[in-house]
């Protein structure tokens, strides 16, 4: 099944359903996406995703990344939310090559779980309200605090680990188009760090298995530490997930 959808200027732009979820019932299609920057939309790549039909667009940035890059142009009828889930910025790029890239990573995804619980749990509600319509949520490259949301989303839904951390790595198949927009933004210049813009599947593991060992599962996470009610996650599961029957 093929998740990206190919747009020239944004490089991790995919759908998040298909997955089994819940009583074996398959995430809708066409109905949440993830992606980097949509800040980089422009001529036939806005067109494209028009044709969507999107509804609502979460930002997971920063202020000043949005400031910085740019957001989703306005549209009629097209919702935006800002909701800055990350309290403490660092910069992948700069870290040393000793950086061991799963286990850092893993560490940083525990921090935004806890410092972010406003954003996180806003950023649910949007994604569980009837009226938003095919909603996209992003943040720079797709990848960190992206794919945080989308692992919570969909273990809400009832989603295996497996799906999850292979939804996560899905994001190495832009790596390379990712980096090339990094040199872009600082000629002459490498990475220092290798593990920047990768996304290999241990860094997922390591997150889901704090998340359980800290707070008992990653359902007990949502529902009693990042305050979603029951309400809040059947509202979820009713819009994203395909009817029984």
């Amino acid at each position: 099944m093929t998740r990206h959808i190919a747009f020239e200027r944004l490089h991790n732009f995919r759908d998040v359903g298909g997955y089994r979820g819940e009583s074996g019932r398959p995430v809708r299609r066409g109905r949440l996406y993830r992606s980097d920057s949509l800040g980089k939309l422009r001529g036939e790549d806005w067109d494209r995703f028009q044709a969507l039909g999107i509804g609502t667009v979460i930002d997971l940035r920063y202020d000043w990344e949005i400031a910085a890059k740019g957001r989703v142009p306005e549209a009629p009828g097209l919702r935006y939310h800002h909701l800055s889930i990350e309290h403490r910025p660092y910069d992948q790029a700069a870290l040393g090559p000793e950086v061991e890239t799963g286990r850092f990573l893993a560490d940083r995804y525990a921090e935004v779980a806890h410092d972010g619980v406003v954003e996180l749990r806003r950023a649910l509600e949007v994604i569980a309200a009837e009226d938003s319509g095919p909603v996209v949520f992003h943040c720079a490259s797709g990848k960190d605090r992206t794919g945080l949301l989308a692992a919570l989303v969909l273990s809400l839904l009832g989603v295996v680990e497996d799906d999850i951390v292979a939804d996560f790595a899905l994001t190495g198949l832009a790596t390379e188009r990712l980096l090339a927009d990094w040199r872009a933004d600082h000629a002459g210049q490498e990475p220092v760090w290798p593990g920047y813009g990768r996304a290999p599947a241990d860094v997922m593991r390591f997150f889901l298995a704090d998340l359980a060992a800290t707070h008992g599962s990653v359902h007990a996470y949502a529902t009693e530490f990042l305050g979603a009610s029951k309400e809040l996650v059947e509202a979820l599961r009713g819009n994203l997930l395909e009817p029984t029957g």
